[in-house]
Protein backbone atom coordinates (compact mmCIF):
# COMPACT_ATOMS: atom_id res chain seq x y z
CA UNK A 1 0.00 0.00 0.00
CA UNK A 2 2.94 2.37 -0.74
CA UNK A 3 5.22 4.17 1.68
CA UNK A 4 6.40 7.79 1.95
CA UNK A 5 9.85 8.28 3.49
CA UNK A 6 11.00 11.76 4.55
CA UNK A 7 14.65 12.22 5.52
CA UNK A 8 15.80 15.77 6.26
CA UNK A 9 19.05 15.26 8.16
CA UNK A 10 22.50 14.30 6.89
CA UNK A 11 22.38 10.74 8.20
CA UNK A 12 22.07 7.72 5.89
CA UNK A 13 18.91 5.64 6.17
CA UNK A 14 19.05 1.90 6.75
CA UNK A 15 19.88 -0.17 3.64
CA UNK A 16 17.59 -2.88 4.98
CA UNK A 17 14.62 -0.50 5.27
CA UNK A 18 15.24 0.84 1.77
CA UNK A 19 15.43 -2.67 0.35
CA UNK A 20 12.33 -3.81 2.21
CA UNK A 21 10.45 -0.73 0.96
CA UNK A 22 11.32 -1.63 -2.62
CA UNK A 23 10.37 -5.28 -2.22
CA UNK A 24 6.99 -4.64 -0.62
CA UNK A 25 6.22 -1.72 -2.97
CA UNK A 26 7.67 -2.77 -6.36
CA UNK A 27 5.76 -0.48 -8.74
CA UNK A 28 7.82 2.70 -8.92
CA UNK A 29 10.02 5.07 -6.90
CA UNK A 30 9.68 8.86 -7.01
CA UNK A 31 12.14 11.15 -5.22
CA UNK A 32 12.12 14.85 -4.39
CA UNK A 33 15.68 15.85 -3.44
CA UNK A 34 15.35 18.43 -0.66
CA UNK A 35 18.77 20.02 -1.25
CA UNK A 36 17.87 21.02 -4.83
CA UNK A 37 14.10 20.30 -4.99
CA UNK A 38 14.65 18.35 -8.18
CA UNK A 39 12.31 15.44 -8.93
CA UNK A 40 13.42 12.08 -10.32
CA UNK A 41 11.55 8.87 -11.17
CA UNK A 42 12.95 5.36 -10.97
CA UNK A 43 12.17 1.66 -10.72
CA UNK A 44 11.68 0.51 -7.12
CA UNK A 45 14.74 -1.73 -7.36
CA UNK A 46 16.89 1.42 -7.64
CA UNK A 47 16.46 1.95 -3.89
CA UNK A 48 20.24 2.35 -3.41
CA UNK A 49 19.85 5.94 -4.63
CA UNK A 50 18.41 6.65 -1.17
CA UNK A 51 21.53 5.43 0.65
CA UNK A 52 22.94 8.92 0.78
CA UNK A 53 23.36 11.84 3.16
CA UNK A 54 21.29 14.00 0.80
CA UNK A 55 17.87 14.92 2.26
CA UNK A 56 14.86 13.65 0.32
CA UNK A 57 11.19 12.74 0.22
CA UNK A 58 10.70 9.36 -1.45
CA UNK A 59 7.59 7.42 -2.45
CA UNK A 60 7.60 3.69 -3.18
CA UNK A 61 4.38 2.62 -4.92
CA UNK A 62 2.29 -0.52 -4.55
CA UNK A 63 -0.40 -0.41 -7.24
CA UNK A 64 -3.99 -0.73 -6.06
CA UNK A 65 -5.70 1.54 -8.60
CA UNK A 66 -4.36 2.38 -12.06
CA UNK A 67 -1.71 0.85 -14.30
CA UNK A 68 1.82 0.02 -13.21
CA UNK A 69 4.27 2.38 -14.87
CA UNK A 70 5.96 5.75 -14.95
CA UNK A 71 2.72 7.68 -15.52
CA UNK A 72 1.35 6.57 -12.12
CA UNK A 73 4.56 6.98 -10.13
CA UNK A 74 4.40 9.68 -7.42
CA UNK A 75 4.70 12.65 -7.04
CA UNK A 76 1.96 14.18 -9.20
CA UNK A 77 1.48 17.78 -10.31
CA UNK A 78 -1.51 19.44 -8.65
CA UNK A 79 -3.60 20.53 -11.62
CA UNK A 80 -2.22 23.61 -13.32
CA UNK A 81 -0.07 24.44 -10.29
CA UNK A 82 3.13 23.18 -11.89
CA UNK A 83 5.20 23.95 -8.78
CA UNK A 84 2.92 21.97 -6.43
CA UNK A 85 3.28 18.18 -6.09
CA UNK A 86 1.37 15.50 -4.18
CA UNK A 87 2.41 12.16 -2.69
CA UNK A 88 -0.12 9.79 -1.10
CA UNK A 89 0.05 6.58 0.91
CA UNK A 90 -3.37 4.95 0.99
CA UNK A 91 -6.39 4.37 -1.23
CA UNK A 92 -9.35 6.70 -1.68
CA UNK A 93 -12.38 4.65 -2.56
CA UNK A 94 -14.45 5.67 -5.53
CA UNK A 95 -11.89 7.63 -7.53
CA UNK A 96 -9.32 6.55 -10.08
CA UNK A 97 -9.62 4.43 -13.21
CA UNK A 98 -8.02 1.36 -14.72
CA UNK A 99 -5.48 3.68 -16.32
CA UNK A 100 -5.06 6.46 -13.75
CA UNK A 101 -4.46 5.91 -10.03
CA UNK A 102 -6.60 7.63 -7.39
CA UNK A 103 -3.68 9.74 -6.14
CA UNK A 104 -3.19 11.30 -9.58
CA UNK A 105 -6.91 12.05 -9.88
CA UNK A 106 -6.81 13.70 -6.45
CA UNK A 107 -3.73 15.76 -7.39
CA UNK A 108 -5.48 17.07 -10.49
CA UNK A 109 -8.56 18.01 -8.45
CA UNK A 110 -6.45 19.96 -5.94
CA UNK A 111 -5.67 22.37 -8.76
CA UNK A 112 -9.28 23.57 -8.55
CA UNK A 113 -9.16 24.14 -4.79
CA UNK A 114 -7.68 27.16 -3.00
CA UNK A 115 -4.31 26.36 -1.47
CA UNK A 116 -5.49 27.34 2.01
CA UNK A 117 -8.24 24.71 1.76
CA UNK A 118 -5.91 21.80 0.95
CA UNK A 119 -5.47 20.80 4.59
CA UNK A 120 -9.25 20.46 5.09
CA UNK A 121 -9.59 18.56 1.81
CA UNK A 122 -6.79 16.07 2.41
CA UNK A 123 -7.32 15.40 6.11
CA UNK A 124 -10.87 14.16 5.52
CA UNK A 125 -9.25 10.95 4.24
CA UNK A 126 -7.45 8.26 6.23
CA UNK A 127 -4.51 8.32 3.83
CA UNK A 128 -1.09 9.86 4.52
CA UNK A 129 -0.18 12.82 2.30
CA UNK A 130 2.77 15.07 1.59
CA UNK A 131 2.69 18.12 -0.67
CA UNK A 132 5.84 19.76 -2.05
CA UNK A 133 6.21 23.32 -3.36
CA UNK A 134 9.13 23.51 -5.77
CA UNK A 135 9.00 27.33 -5.99
CA UNK A 136 9.17 28.03 -2.24
CA UNK A 137 11.27 24.90 -1.60
CA UNK A 138 9.00 23.69 1.16
CA UNK A 139 6.79 20.70 1.95
CA UNK A 140 3.88 19.88 4.24
CA UNK A 141 2.84 16.59 5.88
CA UNK A 142 -0.87 15.83 6.34
CA UNK A 143 -2.31 13.37 8.88
CA UNK A 144 1.05 13.47 10.62
CA UNK A 145 -0.37 11.35 13.47
CA UNK A 146 -0.49 8.40 11.06
CA UNK A 147 3.26 8.63 10.38
CA UNK A 148 6.04 7.01 12.42
CA UNK A 149 9.24 8.90 13.30
CA UNK A 150 12.29 6.67 13.67
CA UNK A 151 15.99 7.68 13.87
CA UNK A 152 15.43 11.05 12.22
CA UNK A 153 13.21 9.72 9.42
CA UNK A 154 9.44 9.90 8.90
CA UNK A 155 7.68 6.76 7.57
CA UNK A 156 4.05 6.70 6.45
CA UNK A 157 3.84 2.91 7.07
CA UNK A 158 5.56 0.71 9.62
CA UNK A 159 5.54 -2.49 7.55
CA UNK A 160 8.96 -1.51 6.17
CA UNK A 161 10.41 -1.33 9.70
CA UNK A 162 11.34 -4.89 10.57
CA UNK A 163 12.61 -4.65 14.15
CA UNK A 164 11.35 -7.87 15.74
CA UNK A 165 13.46 -11.05 15.80
CA UNK A 166 11.42 -14.25 15.64
CA UNK A 167 12.75 -17.83 15.63
CA UNK A 168 10.38 -20.40 14.12
CA UNK A 169 10.59 -24.18 14.22
CA UNK A 170 7.43 -25.46 12.48
CA UNK A 171 5.27 -24.58 9.49
CA UNK A 172 6.65 -21.01 9.48
CA UNK A 173 10.16 -22.22 8.54
CA UNK A 174 11.39 -21.00 5.18
CA UNK A 175 9.75 -22.94 2.34
CA UNK A 176 7.07 -24.48 4.56
CA UNK A 177 3.33 -23.83 4.22
CA UNK A 178 2.82 -20.89 6.59
CA UNK A 179 6.05 -19.22 5.47
CA UNK A 180 4.37 -18.38 2.16
CA UNK A 181 1.34 -16.91 3.94
CA UNK A 182 3.15 -14.87 6.61
CA UNK A 183 6.89 -14.39 6.12
CA UNK A 184 7.74 -13.92 2.45
CA UNK A 185 8.06 -10.15 2.98
CA UNK A 186 10.26 -10.58 6.07
CA UNK A 187 14.03 -10.86 6.08
CA UNK A 188 15.37 -14.37 6.62
CA UNK A 189 18.55 -14.06 8.72
CA UNK A 190 19.42 -17.74 8.47
CA UNK A 191 19.16 -20.97 10.42
CA UNK A 192 20.34 -21.74 13.93
CA UNK A 193 19.62 -23.77 17.05
CA UNK A 194 18.35 -22.88 20.49
CA UNK A 195 21.26 -22.16 22.83
CA UNK A 196 19.64 -24.37 25.48
CA UNK A 197 17.84 -27.65 25.02
CA UNK A 198 14.04 -27.72 24.75
CA UNK A 199 11.56 -30.56 24.12
CA UNK A 200 10.13 -30.38 20.58
CA UNK A 201 7.12 -32.64 20.10
CA UNK A 202 5.54 -33.44 16.73
CA UNK A 203 1.94 -34.59 17.01
CA UNK A 204 0.50 -33.66 13.63
CA UNK A 205 1.90 -30.17 14.24
CA UNK A 206 5.07 -29.30 16.16
CA UNK A 207 4.97 -28.04 19.74
CA UNK A 208 7.92 -26.55 21.62
CA UNK A 209 7.61 -26.93 25.37
CA UNK A 210 9.08 -24.31 27.77
CA UNK A 211 11.19 -26.83 29.70
CA UNK A 212 14.82 -25.75 29.70
CA UNK A 213 17.44 -28.53 29.59
CA UNK A 214 15.14 -31.23 28.22
CA UNK A 215 15.26 -32.61 24.68
CA UNK A 216 17.54 -31.08 22.03
CA UNK A 217 19.05 -27.84 20.78
CA UNK A 218 16.15 -27.30 18.42
CA UNK A 219 16.74 -26.21 14.81
CA UNK A 220 15.05 -22.91 13.91
CA UNK A 221 14.85 -20.29 11.17
CA UNK A 222 15.28 -16.67 12.26
CA UNK A 223 13.41 -13.74 10.67
CA UNK A 224 13.24 -10.00 11.17
CA UNK A 225 9.58 -9.00 11.01
CA UNK A 226 7.58 -5.77 11.10
CA UNK A 227 5.15 -4.90 13.90
CA UNK A 228 2.24 -5.79 11.58
CA UNK A 229 3.69 -9.22 10.74
CA UNK A 230 4.47 -9.77 14.43
CA UNK A 231 0.81 -9.08 15.24
CA UNK A 232 -0.29 -11.52 12.54
CA UNK A 233 2.03 -14.22 13.95
CA UNK A 234 0.54 -13.66 17.42
CA UNK A 235 -2.90 -14.17 15.94
CA UNK A 236 -1.82 -17.30 14.06
CA UNK A 237 -0.30 -18.86 17.18
CA UNK A 238 -3.13 -17.74 19.48
CA UNK A 239 -0.75 -15.80 21.76
CA UNK A 240 -1.17 -15.69 24.71
CA UNK A 241 -4.17 -18.03 25.00
CA UNK A 242 -2.74 -21.04 23.12
CA UNK A 243 0.92 -20.54 22.37
CA UNK A 244 2.90 -18.12 24.53
CA UNK A 245 5.96 -16.39 23.17
CA UNK A 246 9.13 -15.83 25.16
CA UNK A 247 12.56 -14.45 24.29
CA UNK A 248 15.41 -16.97 24.26
CA UNK A 249 18.97 -17.14 22.91
CA UNK A 250 19.58 -18.60 19.44
CA UNK A 251 23.00 -19.85 18.29
CA UNK A 252 23.53 -18.74 14.68
CA UNK A 253 26.30 -21.12 13.57
CA UNK A 254 29.45 -19.19 14.41
CA UNK A 255 27.81 -15.75 14.40
CA UNK A 256 26.90 -13.84 17.57
CA UNK A 257 23.89 -15.27 19.41
CA UNK A 258 20.56 -13.54 18.83
CA UNK A 259 17.78 -12.96 21.34
CA UNK A 260 14.59 -13.99 19.54
CA UNK A 261 10.92 -14.45 20.29
CA UNK A 262 9.84 -18.11 20.21
CA UNK A 263 6.30 -19.49 20.52
CA UNK A 264 5.96 -22.15 23.25
CA UNK A 265 3.00 -24.40 23.95
CA UNK A 266 2.82 -25.72 27.55
CA UNK A 267 1.06 -28.98 26.66
CA UNK A 268 1.37 -31.94 28.99
CA UNK A 269 3.55 -34.87 27.94
CA UNK A 270 4.42 -38.16 29.59
CA UNK A 271 7.71 -40.01 29.92
CA UNK A 272 7.05 -41.93 26.69
CA UNK A 273 6.79 -38.79 24.58
CA UNK A 274 9.42 -38.61 21.84
CA UNK A 275 11.38 -35.39 21.44
CA UNK A 276 12.93 -34.41 18.11
CA UNK A 277 15.52 -31.84 17.15
CA UNK A 278 13.86 -30.58 13.98
CA UNK A 279 10.41 -30.52 12.43
CA UNK A 280 10.63 -31.62 8.78
CA UNK A 281 8.02 -32.24 6.13
CA UNK A 282 8.15 -35.37 4.07
CA UNK A 283 9.38 -34.97 0.49
CA UNK A 284 5.81 -35.16 -0.76
CA UNK A 285 4.61 -32.48 1.68
CA UNK A 286 7.42 -30.15 0.67
CA UNK A 287 6.49 -30.55 -2.99
CA UNK A 288 2.88 -29.78 -2.16
CA UNK A 289 3.54 -26.68 -0.04
CA UNK A 290 6.89 -25.13 -0.79
CA UNK A 291 7.03 -24.91 -4.56
CA UNK A 292 9.87 -22.93 -6.04
CA UNK A 293 11.26 -20.73 -3.30
CA UNK A 294 13.95 -18.13 -3.78
CA UNK A 295 15.54 -15.77 -1.28
CA UNK A 296 13.85 -12.43 -2.02
CA UNK A 297 16.53 -10.70 0.01
CA UNK A 298 19.39 -11.74 -2.27
CA UNK A 299 22.96 -10.82 -1.42
CA UNK A 300 24.44 -7.66 -2.86
CA UNK A 301 26.56 -9.76 -5.25
CA UNK A 302 23.55 -11.32 -6.93
CA UNK A 303 21.97 -9.96 -10.09
CA UNK A 304 19.18 -7.55 -9.03
CA UNK A 305 17.27 -8.44 -12.19
CA UNK A 306 16.61 -11.86 -10.64
CA UNK A 307 14.25 -10.35 -8.05
CA UNK A 308 10.67 -11.51 -8.38
CA UNK A 309 9.39 -7.95 -8.27
CA UNK A 310 11.21 -6.71 -11.39
CA UNK A 311 8.66 -5.22 -13.82
CA UNK A 312 8.49 -3.77 -17.32
CA UNK A 313 8.71 0.01 -16.99
CA UNK A 314 6.13 0.53 -19.74
CA UNK A 315 2.55 1.23 -18.60
CA UNK A 316 1.14 -2.28 -18.18
CA UNK A 317 -2.04 -3.55 -16.59
CA UNK A 318 -1.46 -4.48 -12.97
CA UNK A 319 -1.57 -8.31 -12.81
CA UNK A 320 -3.95 -9.86 -10.31
CA UNK A 321 -5.00 -13.24 -9.01
CA UNK A 322 -7.62 -14.36 -6.55
CA UNK A 323 -5.82 -13.60 -3.27
CA UNK A 324 -7.85 -10.93 -1.40
CA UNK A 325 -5.88 -8.44 0.70
CA UNK A 326 -6.75 -5.47 2.90
CA UNK A 327 -6.37 -2.19 1.00
CA UNK A 328 -5.48 -0.30 4.20
CA UNK A 329 -2.86 -2.38 6.01
CA UNK A 330 -1.95 -5.01 3.34
CA UNK A 331 -3.05 -7.78 5.72
CA UNK A 332 -5.03 -10.93 5.00
CA UNK A 333 -8.82 -10.62 4.91
CA UNK A 334 -11.53 -13.18 5.68
CA UNK A 335 -14.81 -13.60 3.79
CA UNK A 336 -17.93 -13.43 5.98
CA UNK A 337 -19.92 -15.84 3.79
CA UNK A 338 -21.98 -13.08 2.18
CA UNK A 339 -20.37 -10.22 0.27
CA UNK A 340 -18.00 -8.65 2.79
CA UNK A 341 -14.40 -9.12 3.91
CA UNK A 342 -12.95 -8.48 7.38
CA UNK A 343 -9.32 -7.64 8.17
CA UNK A 344 -8.28 -8.89 11.62
CA UNK A 345 -5.09 -6.79 11.51
CA UNK A 346 -6.69 -3.33 11.30
CA UNK A 347 -10.37 -4.16 11.94
CA UNK A 348 -11.60 -2.90 8.56
CA UNK A 349 -14.63 -4.18 6.64
CA UNK A 350 -14.69 -4.16 2.83
CA UNK A 351 -17.02 -5.10 0.01
CA UNK A 352 -16.13 -7.60 -2.72
CA UNK A 353 -15.05 -4.91 -5.19
CA UNK A 354 -12.97 -3.06 -2.58
CA UNK A 355 -10.49 -5.71 -1.48
CA UNK A 356 -7.15 -5.75 -3.22
CA UNK A 357 -6.43 -8.73 -5.47
CA UNK A 358 -2.66 -9.03 -5.72
CA UNK A 359 -0.11 -11.26 -7.41
CA UNK A 360 2.11 -13.23 -5.07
Amino acid sequence: MCVIIIKQKGNVMSREIARTSSKINPHGLGIVWLDTFEVSYHKSKEYKLLLTERPFIAHFRYATVGKVGLSNTHPFTCGNNKDELLMQNGTIKGIGTDAMCDSKVLAISLGNIKRQDWKTELEQYDSRFCTINLRTRSFQIYNRNLYTYRDGVWYSKTNVLQDNLVAVYGTLKKGFSNYHAYLTNSKHLGSGVTKQKYPLVVNGLPYLLPQVGVGHNVKVDVFKVSDLTFKKLDSLEGHPRWYKREEIEINMDGKPNLTCWVYFNPIEVDEKTEFVQSFEYTKFQLQQTAGDVQDDFASESEDPNQYQYDIDWNDNEFPTNETPTCIDCFGDVEHDGFSNYYCSSCGGWFKEDEVLKYQE
